[in-house]
């Protein structure tokens, strides 16, 4: 396993804190594998912030890190100002909670609690205070003298963040807390600890591989590929405008034509020349013309019209045929098929499509406005 850095930066008393900072950190195994490289990112108090991406992109390992149960091979690790990269993880002001809990199934729910507190030497009287107030506080006195090992999975979840919580940690880490729960009570959780995070004001970080988890219970999301961030966003803006092709094929359901950005588009426009003829949406004109590039238009920014629509113009429409159309409740759902490239998916209020009499095998065409689709470069 590497040693840690040998030093740490100073940094000046004036400049601007946040809750958590990373500089350029990075974690390099000792067989030259790349875990995480160069990772910056800095976290306003009380920020709700995810860290997304698929299985060994690094985002766990980052976590890890920030609690300090990874050494970190370079960078700085700064929480409210404090160079903490040195730290052990039991004198760090963070708290961690696991995907499996980790709970002591031979103690029962108010030992568990007060666990953390002991290991920081916090005396007995002060100990049972704490954790009676923080299991008032999510409903679980009820179950203080109960064994852990005979809890639902929602309860030792609960019981989980409790731990994590009574130790009044500046920063809360969540890796994948809510995997192992079923998708009914996975939503009650999340609405759960979207609460308790707005009401205590604590700054959480949570790693998960769901989208759904990143894009509805966080302020920011980092999406990150291969031990590398690809972008640090705000949900919306990381749905409607991704900054790198991985991004656009990663987040929600774009559909992504291929091209060559060809110069003259001004205003906040560029212009591709696709193999389904020209296309135009919001990007950089000049700095990508003659550049290979790719234009992502949302799922729900595609209209689905009847084959020979012939639009307002030349730009931003494809022939396809439908291969399935079906209702999810409320939302509607095409898959649109394209000649030589996968099927487009078209998600939409059904309200939408009330009028549209295509079905499976009938022709259709796909148009969007510019401003709704983003061009990238390659």
């Amino acid at each position: 396993m590497p040693s840690a850095p040998q030093s740490f930066r100073p940094f000046p008393e004036n400049r601007m804190l946040h809750d958590l900072e990373l500089i350029q950190v990075g974690k390099t195994y000792e067989d030259g594998t790349v875990a995480v490289a160069d990772f910056d990112l800095s976290v306003e108090k009380g920020e709700f912030v995810a860290f997304l991406g698929p299985s060994g992109c690094g985002k766990t390992t980052t976590l890890r890190m920030i609690a300090g149960f990874e050494t970190i091979t370079h960078g700085d690790i700064l929480i409210k100002g404090r160079n903490v990269s040195e730290l052990p993880p039991e004198r760090r002001p963070t708290s961690m909670i696991f995907q499996n809990y980790a709970l002591f199934p031979h103690m029962n729910v108010r030992q568990n609690v007060e666990y953390g507190l002991a290991v920081r030497g916090i005396g007995k009287a002060e100990r049972r205070q704490r954790a009676g107030r923080i299991l008032e506080k999510l409903g679980l006195s009820a179950l203080a003298d109960k064994r852990a090992d005979r809890l639902s999975g929602g309860q030792r979840q609960r019981i989980a963040l409790a731990r994590g919580l009574v130790v009044e940690p500046d920063i809360l880490l969540l890796d994948e807390p809510l995997g192992a729960l079923d998708a009914n009570l996975r939503r009650v959780i999340q609405n759960e600890l979207k609460l308790l995070q707005k009401e205590l004001g604590i700054t959480f970080v949570f790693v998960t591989h769901a989208q759904s988890e990143a894009l509805g219970l966080s302020d920011r999301v980092v999406v990150m590929s291969n031990g590398k961030v690809e972008q640090i966003s705000a949900p919306r803006e990381l749905y409607t405008r991704p900054a790198t092709p991985f991004v656009a094929g990663f987040i929600g359901a774009n559909a992504i034509f291929e091209g060559v950005a060809a110069s003259g588009a001004s205003g906040g426009r560029c212009r591709l020349d696709t193999a389904f003829g020209p296309m135009e949406g919001t990007g950089d004109g000049e700095g990508l013309a003659g550049r290979g590039a790719i234009i992502a238009v949302p799922a729900d920014a595609l209209d689905v019209h009847p084959a020979g629509w012939q639009g307002a113009g030349p730009l931003n429409h494809v022939a396809g045929t439908v291969l399935s159309r079906e209702v999810v409740g409320h939302i509607g759902h095409l898959q649109i098929a394209l000649p030589g490239r996968r099927p487009v998916a078209v998600e939409a209020h059904v309200d939408k499509f009330e009028t549209l009499a295509a079905g499976p095998g009938d022709a259709v065409v796909l148009s969007w406005a510019p401003e709704r689709s983003s061009v990238i470069a390659a």
